[in-house]
């Protein structure tokens, strides 16, 4: 009988992976298989033993539009200055349900497959790259509802190549920049459960931070012309990618439909309030940041990402 360390005694060491190495975000394609199927898990066992299934992913966003445009756009009149407000509101709902899915499901994924993580080695990033990916499937019956609202209120001779291009950029600068900072909490969590409350709080506040209920020249008024603070918390506000994610969503899809909405009034798109100057820059900008804020989370997932199975 053939005695197999004289086998593996031909093979050289350097053919031999190290067991429990990680290449960070590079596994994630070279594991792509892996995470495939997690992503399926994710999408298949979301609405199990649910009676309405698929349909919830139009009823929590067609709720969240009617308490706000209720509450705010009817009592508080806070549609006034806004032309088609409905569209304007819906847009920003949207690019928020992305985030807060995709950065919630990021932190709490390394907790939530805590069973994988302690027996068998794979990449952990698949876990939080996975939440962001189910979070994008959830976010496209939403997109194209936004969609076929915008093409009933005849924007389709308004959409242009660059409303494309602004709908695929809000997509990208709002999906990494939640998968950095859910790599970042998510490795965080993992020790220390305090990181899940902190971004409970950071989600919160993501809403109201970004102008989805109201325009951003509201935020200009009150900083410079009541507060009469500088001018450059204005601009920081705006490189905030959550913002831009928003804002690149109304170009996209609110400034179509009020066009063709206000253009038998004589009104132009040069009419139109809410689009903040700048806008293809700050695109760049907040592109750059979204790419930082992946490079962090990923640096520190990676040095904590040893101690997991321990603090698990």
């Amino acid at each position: 009988m053939t005695d197999t360390r004289d086998l593996f005694a031909t093979v050289p060491r350097s053919a031999f992976d190290v067991p429990g190495k990680s290449h960070g975000l590079i596994d994630v394609v070279r594991w792509r298989y892996l995470l495939h199927l997690l992503v399926r898990t994710g999408v298949t066992t979301r609405y199990r033993n649910s009676v309405l299934g698929w349909t919830w992913s139009y009823v929590r966003p067609a709720a969240q539009f009617l308490v706000f445009w209720i509450v705010l756009g009817i009592f508080m009149d806070l549609d006034k200055g806004i032309p088609n407000y409905a569209v304007y509101l819906f847009s920003g709902i949207v690019v928020i349900n992305l985030f807060s899915e995709g950065f919630k499901n990021a932190t709490t994924s390394i907790v939530g497959n805590a069973a994988l993580v302690r027996k068998v080695f794979l990449p952990r990033q698949l876990f939080a790259v996975s939440a962001i990916f189910v979070a994008f499937v959830h976010f496209l019956p939403q997109v194209a509802l936004l969609l076929l609202v915008c093409l009933l209120m005849g924007a389709a001779m308004h959409f242009t190549v660059l409303s494309l291009l602004a709908l695929l950029g809000g997509m990208l600068i709002v999906m990494l920049f939640s998968l950095g900072l859910g790599l970042f909490f998510g490795a965080v969590n993992v020790r220390f459960r305090d990181a899940e409350n902190i971004v409970e709080l950071m989600l919160l506040l993501a809403t109201w931070a970004s102008p989805v209920l109201y325009a951003w020249t509201m935020v200009q008024d009150a900083v410079i012309e009541r507060l009469h603070w500088p001018s450059w918390l204005v601009e920081l506000y705006l490189l905030n990618p959550i913002t831009q994610g928003v804002e690149l969503f109304h170009y996209a899809f609110w400034r179509p439909a009020t066009e063709s909405m206000i253009a038998v009034d004589g009104y132009t798109g040069t009419d139109l309030i809410g689009l903040p100057p700048m806008l293809g820059w700050n695109t760049l900008w907040t592109l750059l940041i979204s790419i930082a804020t992946l490079l962090v989370g990923q640096l520190v997932f990676r040095r904590l990402e040893g101690r997991f199975a321990q603090d698990l």
